[in-house]
């Protein structure tokens, strides 16, 4: 699990489940592509101060579970990613750029993880006036 880390403002654990596809949902996340994907991710995450948990990637998509500052957002972290591998990886494999217009979907599925179950905190909240 993600560790509680501060920054100047802000004390947080936020972990997050991020699954992307390629355009089309094409399999082109294979052998070299799926490697220096997995490259690019973690240089880009490394610099954004991110905490990569977990990473998979299927042929045709791929799952990154995170931590990263709510301050920075999973939205801008996915979007440095997206953007990055798409314009590296075209440029580095003929067959991406032959075979896709751009390399990602505009859409991508995030989901927060971790921490008590939803009704847990729920109850929680409710209780805090009667606390």
């Amino acid at each position: 699990m993600v560790a509680v880390k501060s920054n100047n403002n802000v004390v947080y654990r936020c972990a997050y489940h991020v699954v992307w596809c390629p355009k089309y949902r094409r399999s082109v996340i294979t052998g070299d592509i799926d490697t220096r994907l997995k490259e690019i991710i973690e240089d880009v995450c490394q610099e954004r101060g991110a905490e990569i948990i977990e990473l998979g990637t299927m042929p045709d998509h791929v799952h990154l579970l995170v931590g990263v500052d709510p301050q920075f957002g999973i939205h801008r972290l996915t979007k440095q990613i997206k953007g990055r591998s798409s314009r590296l990886l075209r440029q580095e494999f003929q067959s991406l750029r032959s075979r896709l217009p751009t390399l990602w979907t505009n859409s991508y599925f995030v989901a927060t993880v971790g921490g008590a179950p939803l009704e847990m905190i729920k109850q929680y909240v409710a209780n805090q006036r009667g606390a």
